[in-house]
């Protein structure tokens, strides 16, 4: 089922941005950007969790949608991450990559969704 798919790579996603956020504190004293990383990237898998057990099919989509527009703002985050050189671009890659393909799947669920 393609909502196991989005949670177990919005999970993953998640433990990569937590860990992203531990190195941006850590290695590169960057507190405030990467807060904003860290609140907008695990959310997204907190949402599509909630999307679970969602009450009906419009709760189920707002659900998403909110968890689309966390993944969008993600990508906002690293992209500014990377231009103020707190991130290399081999490293924007390899995560801006799976924030992509989150983004694509929650748009297929959701357009899925609503066709219903």
């Amino acid at each position: 089922m393609e909502s196991n798919v989005v949670r177990e790579k919005s999970k993953a996603f998640a433990l990569r941005i937590v860990k992203l956020y531990k190195f941006l504190v850590e290695e590169k004293n960057e507190k405030v950007l990467s807060k904003q990383l860290l609140r907008s990237g695990i959310s997204i898998g907190a949402n599509v969790s909630e999307s679970v057990y969602a009450s009906s099919k419009n709760d189920f989509v707002n659900k998403l949608s909110i968890a689309q527009k966390e993944a969008s703002e993600t990508e906002y985050w690293l992209d500014l991450l990377t231009s103020a050189e707190f991130i290399s671009a081999a490293q924007y890659q390899s995560i801006i990559s799976d924030c992509q393909e989150l983004l694509k799947l929650l748009a297929s669920i959701i357009i899925a969704s609503k066709k219903k």
